[in-house]
């Protein structure tokens, strides 16, 4: 700082309020310092400034799996948020693991992030309280926290999921399959509940050989299609629990003899060119109201932990408006 300021003139006052967007400086000697500092190269020494204000202008985003397309989008709309506020996103994957998940986090806390967006793999997040209650703000989103009060950031999965088979019932099914994820996750659960209630609506039971939770593995998936195409009570239409469990029912029912109709939750690229009708959830929006919540807090909002839940559409595309073949 004092070589820029040596070089244009100024005192190191002035060179400190240009590099922090403070007022006070005339057009003049801020087109010099500028130029000075392009011309010497200068950086700003952020660790000096953390020490400083005690503040990282960094936030951490603990997804699931960074490989998944419907993080993307969420991924960015964060992003898009910190920089409107300059700061800084780091991104880590839990990989559906709840220790990983705790190891990841408390390392994002250890490098002093100023907040926290969490898509939980574990059911249990007491370990954060400490995090918490020394100023890491911190919104859970996609899914809630367990055994502790936080903002929160949902989407509509209950009630989407029974909008979509509702709508495979509209169209003359009885005998619909329901293929999910593990049974710990929360999202998981809330559409197996949403599909239960669509059937309980119409007053059709569920067989037990039409409902399927487990790992997203295609080889998982795949077994579950052929039971239930198979049974004694063959369905005639499926409802996928995620666009990773859709893609896989995609592919095995492209070889099977006759139409089943399908409605998957979460949209999946390429989905309205191949006719997939899906519950769409906007991925962006969770990624992006999470973040504002965030940085709310950041600048002093307070009040009680809050709990918001986003609608989900329909999206009729021809493969959930087949009817039923038997």
């Amino acid at each position: 700082m004092k070589d820029v300021a040596a070089r244009a003139g100024v005192g190191l006052k002035t060179v400190s309020r240009v590099v922090n967007g403070e007022p006070g400086v005339t057009p003049d000697t801020e087109r010099r310092v500028q130029e000075a500092i392009e011309a010497l190269g200068f950086r700003r020494n952020d660790s000096a400034r953390v020490l400083r204000k005690g503040r990282t202008a960094s936030i951490g985003l603990v997804l699931e799996d960074l490989a998944d397309p419907f993080y993307g989008p969420l991924s960015r709309a964060v992003e898009e948020v910190a920089r409107a506020h300059g700061a800084l996103l780091i991104n880590g994957s839990s990989a559906e693991d709840p220790d990983r998940e705790q190891e990841l986090v408390l390392a994002l806390c250890a490098r002093r992030v100023d907040g926290l967006i969490v898509i939980p793999a574990g059911a249990d997040h007491r370990y954060l309280e400490p995090e918490i209650e020394a100023g890491v703000a911190t919104v859970f989103v996609d899914r809630p926290a367990g055994r502790i009060e936080a903002d929160t950031v949902l989407s509509d999965s209950f009630g989407g999921a029974r909008a979509g088979v509702a709508h495979l019932i509209a169209h003359g099914h009885r005998r619909i399959g329901f293929i999910g994820d593990q049974p710990r996750i929360h999202t998981a659960v809330e559409r197996l509940n949403g599909y239960r209630a669509a059937m309980e609506d119409a007053g059709l039971a569920v067989e037990g050989a039409w409902v399927s939770l487990g790992s997203t593995e295609p080889a998982r998936v795949r077994r579950a299609v052929t039971g239930m195409l198979t049974g004694d009570l063959p369905v005639t239409a499926i409802f996928t629990g995620n666009n990773r469990v859709t893609v896989t029912v995609v592919r095995a029912l492209a070889a099977h003899e006759r139409p089943v109709a399908l409605v998957g939750f979460d949209d999946i690229e390429l989905a309205d060119l191949l006719g997939i009708t899906v519950v769409a959830q906007d991925a962006a929006a969770l990624g992006r109201t999470a973040a504002q919540r965030l940085f709310g807090r950041l600048e002093g909002q307070e009040g009680a932990p809050t709990r918001v839940v986003l609608e989900t559409a329909l999206v009729p595309r021809g493969s959930g408006e087949i009817p039923p073949s038997a």
